[in-house]
């Protein structure tokens, strides 16, 4: 299964859903994380190793975070060879004046808005799902 790479249809099945709790961005230079700490995602940078989870997860390790957030899933099977729905997305977004962080996995994207934008972000890609040609980056030249 390869996934969706026609953005008109990535666009028009994103099918937003927000995700139940609130996560947090946590980094931890020794590039460890401590024993025992679920995370929703790591990714290994030169700074260390940062780490998504859960901020239950996060305070009851006693460990330090940032961006409190909710979780979006856009469940359209994207292709990791799609071009621009990313993009699009972050323009529909961007122009609502909601910050994203995305992630994407093997079978769907995954967006982090701050926590109190989390329900007007979802509103504001539902929206865009159903007149997609109306999207910022569709109307681009």
């Amino acid at each position: 299964m390869t996934g969706e790479r026609d953005l008109g249809r990535l666009l028009r099945h994103m099918t937003p859903q927000l995700q139940p709790g609130t996560f947090v961005f946590c980094t931890f230079p020794e590039g460890e994380l401590p024993p025992g700490v679920a995370t929703i995602a790591t990714f290994r940078e030169a700074e260390g190793l940062s780490a998504i989870v859960a901020l239950d997860e996060a305070r009851r390790a006693g460990v330090a975070w940032q961006f409190e957030s909710g979780l979006i899933t856009l469940t359209v099977h994207s292709s990791l060879e799609a071009v621009g729905f990313l993009g699009a997305v972050s323009a529909v977004l961007a122009e609502a004046g909601i910050p994203c962080n995305a992630v994407a996995a093997f079978h769907h994207d995954h967006l982090f808005v701050p926590r109190d934008m989390a329900q007007r972000a979802l509103e504001v890609l539902m929206a865009a799902s159903a007149a997609p040609a109306h999207s910022p980056a569709q109307n681009q030249p």
